[in-house]
């Protein structure tokens, strides 16, 4: 069943417009046998009808886009405390590359880019304030009440947190996306649309990160010779561009790590899918062991690079001291939540009966931005 605007009163549609029945016939046409089509969807948990004019995981990826907890990202840390600089990256800019990279590889690999997007997009929504440094103190002060973890987070937004339809909590996504989302359960591997987001995830949080800390000046030259990668993709860009120096230098490097990271995974994906052989996505599931992957060389490659990165930027001073502040007015602030629940306001109290007194300070906390914890703890500090 399916709404019809137009056969309710509304204008009538003009000549050319494509019906969702015709895009889902599009992508049978043209995407792999192995992908997932959205017209295949094990659909949604609360049945809704299908849309006229868009595709199932195209609603899903307007929903994410649309919600509050999308917004909140904006003022979210990924490395650098949110308003160190204007162009360092937050949590939303990070989520908008990782979907970027998606939408490249699975462009590639002839697979359901509107999936793979809305699986990007939605990835970071259950992510703490202050980046990983506030997700492993949110950790720490639920370690005795079922511990925290922004991809389970990331569920409970999607599922019971955001409120925008009064039908049911939640976006109500599909089960793909919800698929997606559980990256890192155990068990067979996920479609290979929620493989490719997981992936990019990878690739564009290293590169990133890298780019920033050379913006924010915590990394020098001799440090990044210790790093292949880098090597490698500088003498790449000096070949081609001998001209180019500083930060212009730096952001042609950062360019080429990610180009030449982006060519590893279509080449040795592709040969991984063609050699398994999988008919649908069904065969994909099967799998235990993902078909989107580096290869061996370009996987030990981004070990040494994610090694390098926690040694030289993840924990140097000027970034793990600003971050141990700003964590310890996280705890603060969950403390007196946990002794003063009523500062958390009706919508939020109404769950503790449901989820649990700290559980629900640990939902509120986590969807706070940055820029809100640090009022709260003002207000706390003052009233």
């Amino acid at each position: 069943m399916q709404t019809n605007d137009f056969a309710r009163g509304a204008a009538l549609p003009p000549a050319g417009w494509k019906r969702r029945e015709q895009m889902e016939a599009d992508e049978r046409r043209t995407l792999a046998p192995f992908a997932q089509k959205s017209g295949d969807s094990r659909g949604r948990h609360f049945p809704e009808e299908r849309h006229l004019y868009r595709t199932e995981f195209q609603r899903d990826r307007a929903r994410v886009i649309h919600s509050r907890a999308f917004r909140r990202l904006e003022y979210k840390t990924q490395v650098f405390l949110n308003g160190t600089a204007d162009h360092l990256r937050t949590r939303l800019t990070h989520t908008f590359e990782v979907a970027s990279v998606s939408r490249t590889l699975a462009r590639a690999l002839a697979l359901n880019e509107d999936l793979t997007e809305a699986i990007a997009l939605a990835h970071d929504l259950g992510h703490a304030p202050f980046g990983h440094s506030g997700e492993e103190m949110l950790a720490e002060c639920m370690r005795e009440h079922g511990g925290f973890e922004h991809n389970r987070q990331s569920l409970r937004v999607v599922e019971l947190l955001e409120t925008a339809y009064p039908a049911f909590p939640g976006l109500n996504l599909t089960f793909e996306v919800l698929e997606g989302l559980r990256k890192h359960d155990e068990g067979a591997a996920p479609s290979l649309e929620a493989q490719i987001a997981d992936l990019a995830d990878e690739i564009t949080y290293y590169s990133h990160d890298l780019d920033d800390a050379l913006d924010f000046a915590i990394l020098d030259s001799d440090q990044l010779d210790e790093s292949a990668i880098w090597q490698r993709s500088h003498e790449r860009v000096a070949t081609r561009n001998p001209e180019l120096l500083g930060a212009e230098l730096h952001k042609n490097i950062i360019r080429d790590i990610i180009d030449l990271q982006v060519r590893d995974v279509v080449a040795t994906s592709a040969a991984a899918i063609a050699a398994a052989g999988p008919a649908s996505v069904e065969e994909v599931r099967g799998r235990k062991e993902p078909m989107i992957r580096y290869s061996d060389e370009q996987g030990i490659a981004n070990r040494e690079l994610r090694r390098f990165l926690y040694e030289n930027v993840y924990y140097h001073p000027r970034v793990a001291e600003v971050n141990r502040r700003a964590c310890e007015m996280l705890r603060a602030v969950f403390v007196a939540f946990v002794r003063e629940p009523e500062r958390l306001g009706d919508a939020a109290t109404r769950r503790i009966e449901s989820e649990g007194l700290h559980r629900t300070v640990c939902d509120y906390i986590a969807g706070m931005t940055d820029r809100y914890l640090l009022e709260e703890h003002a207000r706390l500090a003052t009233g």
